[in-house]
This record gives structure tokens, sequence and C-alpha cells, in this order.
């Protein structure tokens, strides 16, 4: 694959199309908004951007898709009758990638999920984690394009994907919140915070967010990880919405999605998803 579309120039969006053009692939790049169309021109000068979802696809192997849901994932296939093969690197709900997939394979197309952990920093770096849900056959067609980006890793059918980051988020948003009640904890008994971190950074504790959040983002008071609260509690959302579907008990991931709710609540969806620290402590004072 040497032509690829890509649909959703954001946060994450851009830093990914950016290291695709990096690896000498064209790139034709689109945009709802004609801002962030016109700041990727700017950032982005190897690419080509269009004026539309549909024009992405125009002589494009494969479409690729970063956006906020499914609901506008699909809103955005719809358009997309030229694309071949679809890439889904959304955080999508996977029960609906599974039904958008079945659609499309009615049509002789063919959905990937392939979400995304890792954050700016790791788009940004091309360290991204990538897993893939999709047939065999294309997954290995993707797999360089993918890994222009991060470390794929083809992990079931489609719909695979979007299960595992959304368990994953549910995983990461519940350790965040434990480690920050921990921390509060110590702070109060009398602990050095960042000592805190160091030895449990070394001990059996230790977690994404003892290594890189606190340290990076909250003891510094930056709060810039560079993830929204709201995207947070939509995929844990989906988490704990595919956990009823399995009928598995979850008591502990519906303890933390209601604890995220609360702060969601009280920080607004543009917040940064580290603040759910700063908000325990407002809450404790």
């Amino acid at each position: 694959m040497t032509t690829l579309g890509f649909v959703g120039l954001g946060h994450m969006g851009t830093p990914m199309s950016s290291r695709l053009v990096d690896a000498g692939l064209a790139v034709r790049a689109y945009d709802a908004s004609a801002d962030a169309r016109a700041s990727f021109a700017d950032a982005v000068p190897g690419a080509t951007v269009v004026d539309s979802a549909a024009a992405s696809a125009d002589g494009a192997d494969a479409v690729l898709l970063c956006l906020p849901n499914s609901d506008v994932v699909e809103a955005v296939v719809a358009e997309l009758d030229a694309a071949r093969v679809i890439v889904d690197m959304s955080s999508s709900e996977p029960l609906r990638t599974r039904a958008l997939a079945a659609r499309l394979a009615d049509t002789g197309r063919v959905l990937v999920d392939a979400p995304v952990s890792g954050g700016v920093s790791g788009a940004r770096a091309g360290t991204l984690a990538v897993m893939v849900g999709g047939p065999d056959d294309v997954v290995a067609d993707l797999e360089p394009v993918l890994a222009a980006m991060g470390r794929p890793r083809h992990v079931g059918p489609v719909g695979a994907g979007h299960a595992l980051k959304a368990l994953n988020n549910l995983m990461s948003a519940a350790h965040l919140a434990a480690s920050s009640e921990a921390v509060l904890v110590g702070e109060e008994f009398g602990l050095d915070p960042a000592v805190m971190l160091e030895v449990v950074n070394g001990s059996s504790g230790r977690s994404g967010s003892t290594e890189n959040k606190w340290p990076n983002h909250i003891l510094p008071g930056t709060y810039g990880a560079g993830f929204g609260i709201g995207l947070m509690v939509k995929d844990i959302h989906i988490a704990l919405d595919l956990a009823g579907s399995t009928r598995v008990p979850t008591r502990h991931a519906a303890a933390t999605v209601a604890l995220w709710d609360d702060a969601l609540a009280a920080l607004g969806p543009g917040a940064d998803h580290t603040e759910i620290a700063r908000w325990l402590r407002e809450e404790a004072s």
C-alpha cells in the first residue's frame, strides 16, 4: 500500500499521519474542520489536503479513520464508497464495529479496526501500541503502514481491537484513580509524593499512572497528557457495556466508571484526564 486516505486531523491524527508521510507514503488528508485542515497543511506539508472525506479515498489503497466515536465513524464511512479497505483507528464500540464490517462486506469492502494507545507523545514518536482486528490477509497487507505509527499486533477478528482498547482504558482509568487516592492519602499522612512514586515504581504498585502520568503531568501541575476526560469516560463506558454483553460480573469496573462520571460532571469533557487527581484533591479538602 502506497497511497492512503486519512480522515480526522486532531491531536492524534495529525502526528499519526505525519509519521505516514515520513515513511514515504502518499497521504490524502481530510478533517471536517477547515481550521484543522489549514493547521495540518502547515504542520505536514508533504501530505495532500482534500476537501471531503470522499475525496480522501480517490486512488487510495486504504482509508484510515481517527475520529471521536462510532456515530462519526459510521457517518464518514457512508461517504467512502470508493474505499475498498477502511481502517478505523478510533476508539469505537466493538459490537457496532462488527455490525459495520458485516454491512461493508456485503458490498465487497473490508473494515479493519486498529485503535491505538500511547497518547500524543507516542503518536509523535511512532511508538503507539496498535491493536488490530480483521482478516489475516488484509492485516498482513496493512502491517507496514501501521508499523510507521507504532507496534501493530493482530489481536483477533474485526472488533477485537476496539474491545481490547476499551478494556485497556478501563484498566488505565482504574490505575489512575487508585494511584491518585493512594498518593493523596500518603501526602496527608506526611509522605513526599515524589518519594512515594520513586518507591512504588520499583515495587508491585507501579503502573502507567505512577510511571508517567503522575511524575510528568500531575506533580508538575501541567495536566497535559493530551487525552480529554470526556474521551476517557466514553471509552470506559464502552468497556462496561462490553462486559454487560458477556455477563461477566464487573463490580470494580462499575465503581471505577461511576467515579469517573462524577469527575467528568465536575471538570467538563475538555479537561485533561489527569485532572482527576486535582479533582480528588479538591474533594478531599
